[in-house]
């Protein structure tokens, strides 16, 4: 069985390789920071940690305050609250600036699991994308988080970073190229393309080996960069395999797939299929069950596969 690891957990350890040689690094959270993975880094660094109790908005208010001052900051509280509660904070005082803070949100997607539907996000990428000159990223294992985490503190300008609550299985090898803005393709195939983002990259490729044994050769991509999105992969796929099913721990409506659409439809249209939550709020449950109820597993990427036959 693979080795598992939840994004949020890559993340924590990621801060405090970085803060040994990087001293201009702040980190800061909103009183969440055991759940983050925050916490080790505040331990080790205390005097460049920042605990903004629970008033998101002044945490990316200052968070943007200390960035425009030469720092960089990564801000951390769930998605639901960074994207959701401060998303006017992140837009005109990140966003509109370009301060150096990196939005590092942790808990998105059904995976919260048992803390329901309140705090399960499917808004945060299509939030995230609308805004100008923000960089978004979704990292699909702790392989992945960390070697993209380093590219996002290391390049100036404002990220959203979406982080997971559950572990999930790590298929990235250490010695693995991982580049902002790059599709990774992970398997080859002619007959249909499945992109995929996040947690749901690792239910592509069981997908995959499941539709192989069927005779369907699918070719897998990691769009593990939302925006800017590899937009000549998606025309590559488009023009080579003819088909695209998208996958994502997030509305179908403004994320990944609304992204991939908008590049099809304008320079290689082909027969697509979008695999996420439906237009729907979650509920309180186990992160495997929620993903099978709300449509978000590999049998459902094969079913989405067989549709475009």
């Amino acid at each position: 069985m693979a080795e598992k690891m939840a994004t949020r957990a890559a993340y924590g350890k990621t801060l405090v390789e970085v803060g040994a040689a990087n001293p201009n690094l702040v980190v800061m959270d909103a009183d969440l920071s055991k759940s983050t993975m925050t916490a080790e880094f505040g331990k080790t660094y205390p005097e460049r940690f920042f605990n903004m109790g629970i008033a998101e908005q002044n945490l990316y208010g200052t968070a943007a305050g200390l960035a425009l001052s030469g720092k960089v900051v990564c801000a951390s509280t769930f998605a639901m609250f960074a994207s959701g509660r401060a998303f006017e904070i992140i837009r005109n005082s990140i966003g509109y600036t370009g301060a150096n803070v990196k939005v590092c949100a942790t808990h998105a997607g059904i995976t919260v699991g048992e803390d329901g539907a309140s705090h399960q996000t499917f808004e945060d990428l299509a939030l995230m994308r609308t805004i100008p000159g923000m960089t978004v990223v979704n990292p699909s294992d702790g392989v992945s988080a960390n070697k993209l985490l380093k590219q996002v503190i290391d390049f100036d300008g404002p990220a959203y970073v979406r982080l997971g609550r559950a572990a999930v299985p790590i298929f990235y090898s250490e010695d693995a190229e991982l580049v902002l803005g790059k599709a990774n393709t992970l398997r080859e195939g002619k007959d249909v393309t499945v992109i995929a983002t996040g947690i749901m990259v690792s239910e592509a490729m069981a997908a995959a080996e499941e539709l192989a044994e069927q005779g369907i050769d699918v070719r897998v991509i990691d769009m593990h960069t939302i925006k800017p999105l590899d937009e000549d992969a998606i025309v590559k796929a488009s023009e080579e395999t003819g088909k695209i099913v998208t996958a994502e721990e997030h509305s179908v409506i403004g994320g990944l797939g609304s992204a991939v659409a908008e590049v099809l439809c304008k320079k290689a249209p082909a027969k697509m299929a979008m695999v996420g939550q439906k237009d729907t709020f979650g509920e309180s449950g186990k992160p495997d069950q929620l993903k099978e109820k709300y449509g978000m597993t590999a049998a459902d990427i094969v079913e989405a596969v067989k549709g475009l036959m």
